[in-house]
């Protein structure tokens, strides 16, 4: 058996001015060929499933491309033409396609990057038989449902079971080959706009339909159920959730994705967050550093830092990672020590290191990117600070989620001001993990305060060492307030845009 394995990975936030060329899709671009399967191998993704599973059947192997870019804006289209190239190029030949897709891919040229894929490579290769593994938040076209064979999906936020979908996929392909199964697949979309917030799995209503999902893939007639959340902040027609279910023939599978598609369509509103005032936040994060007991039953030191958690600006969904709001409220309330982190500014991070560590330095930090597509325009404030400490930026993820990955924020600095030490980057970038902050010297459990530009994945590493958080929305491109976004291509009426419509579900 001649396998082909490859990924192709990009949450794109069409309001995002971070631009993602073929460069973002690595730290040096895409890898190729070998060391496509040198970075997969043994690594907890799909496609690392995938290459496990191969290895196992004694198939032979061809992995023309892994390409993942952070989420950001569109993908450039002759980026995308490069990797998609590089696949189609390789398929000839292959028995199986196993692929490590995200599922919300928006390209300049197209609404639906995956599905374009996917139809060019049946369109090659009618015959060959493809396997997909989606991120949670994919946002699943008809176009991907028709030209793949067998889709599954995280069932984890944050994702830590990403090697589970690809290794589920991959089981049931196999059998497919075997021909034990000839597995059908089935679909269900809602107009249902989630909130990012509420498509984690410790939220009542995620975990509610995840349970559900997993007690329907008990049934003897059914290989696999995915609920996927979809990604909302994409101006395309379905940015929704669905249900994606691969059965042993058709009429079950669809009975099952309409099933859960009805009970999650009635619990719709646990699906939708609101935000509060970014005051009430501040006010309410200052009164938890004076409380005495956890202030949230997730986190796990009573003497810990606080954490502000800037949702309106996360990196891991599309955010630019620069804007200052939350820093600038909580300075106004009189908050101190706090620690930032990071703020990407690569101006900023030249002035910091030609000024050198130990300098007095006065800048413009932050509120640099293009806010126009949402309407808003900020202004850097100007800092006054000592530059305390200077580095590269590398550290590796010791949390469950890209456990062992090398991260690289660019070049870093640390500059301490009045009442907080912030993290400076030249690159956005997830605090995945403490070492944002100890690659500087800076140990953040000794801090009264912790901001950090994130909206889940700190969760797993920064939870245990604080007494509590609290979520922060401004007006940034990965806001919870819809009302910033000017949805055109959406197709209407869509819940909670249009919350008064009378829905025909």
């Amino acid at each position: 058996m001649k396998v082909l394995i490859a990924r192709m990975n990009h949450e794109t936030n069409t309001f995002s001015p971070v631009p993602t060329p073929l460069s973002a899709f690595g730290l040096n671009g895409p890898d190729y060929g070998e060391a496509a399967y040198r970075v997969n191998k043994g690594a907890a993704t799909a496609m690392g499933a995938f290459i496990a599973l191969a290895e196992q059947w004694g198939a032979e192997i061809v992995t023309p491309v892994s390409a993942t870019a952070w989420p950001s804006g569109p993908v450039d289209a002759a980026a995308y033409q490069t990797i998609c190239q590089a696949i189609v190029d390789a398929a000839p030949g292959c028995d199986v396609m196993l692929l490590d897709l995200h599922g919300a891919m928006v390209v300049q040229t197209s609404a639906d990057g995956e599905g374009d894929l996917l139809e060019r490579l049946k369109a090659a290769c009618p015959d060959t038989p493809i396997a997909v593994s989606l991120d949670l938040h994919g946002n699943v076209t008809q176009k991907m449902v028709d030209h793949a064979d067998i889709i599954t999906g995280f069932k984890t936020y944050p994702h830590v079971d990403m090697y589970e979908s690809g290794y589920l996929a991959g089981t049931i392909m196999h059998e497919m080959m075997q021909g034990r199964c000839r597995p059908a697949l089935a679909w269900r979309q809602l107009p249902l706009m989630t909130h990012t917030l509420k498509s984690a799995t410790l939220s009542p209503a995620m975990q509610v339909a995840v349970d559900k999902a997993r007690a329907l893939e008990v049934q003897d007639d059914i290989y696999a159920v995915t609920v996927m959340a979809g990604f909302s902040l994409a101006d395309i027609p379905a940015p929704c959730l669905s249900v994606v279910v691969v059965g042993k023939d058709a009429a079950s599978a669809q009975a099952a994705a309409d099933q859960l598609a009805g009970e999650i369509w009635d619990d719709r509103e646990g699906f939708i967050y609101t935000s509060e005032a970014l005051a009430q936040s501040v006010a309410r994060a200052r009164q938890m550093s004076r409380e005495t007991i956890l202030a949230s039953a997730e986190c796990g030191n009573p003497n810990g830092p606080v954490l502000l958690l800037d949702h309106s600006d996360n990196c891991m969904s599309g955010g630019t990672c620069d804007t200052m709001d939350v820093l600038l409220e909580s300075l106004a309330q009189g908050l101190t020590e706090i620690a930032v982190g990071p703020v990407c500014d690569p101006e900023a991070v030249d002035l910091l290191f030609r000024a050198g560590q130990g300098s007095t330095v006065s800048l413009g930090l932050g509120n640099k990117r293009d806010l126009s597509k949402i309407g808003v325009r900020k202004v850097p404030p100007v800092l006054t600070g000592k530059v305390k400490y200077l580095s590269d930026g590398k550290y590796v993820i010791s949390g469950p989620t890209y456990h062992g990955m090398t991260c690289s924020m660019g070049r870093t600095a640390l500059l301490e001001i009045e009442g907080a030490e912030i993290v400076v980057t030249e690159r956005t970038h997830e605090p995945w993990d403490l070492g944002v902050f100890t690659c500087v010297g800076l140990d953040v459990s000794q801090k009264q305060f912790v901001l950090l530009k994130s909206r889940m994945y700190c969760r797993p590493v920064f939870f245990p060492i604080a007494r509590g958080y609290v979520e922060c929305d401004s007006d940034g491109v990965t806001s919870s307030n819809y009302a910033l976004f000017d949805f055109r291509a959406v197709r209407r009426p869509v819940f909670p845009l249009d919350r008064d419509t009378h829905f025909c579900i």
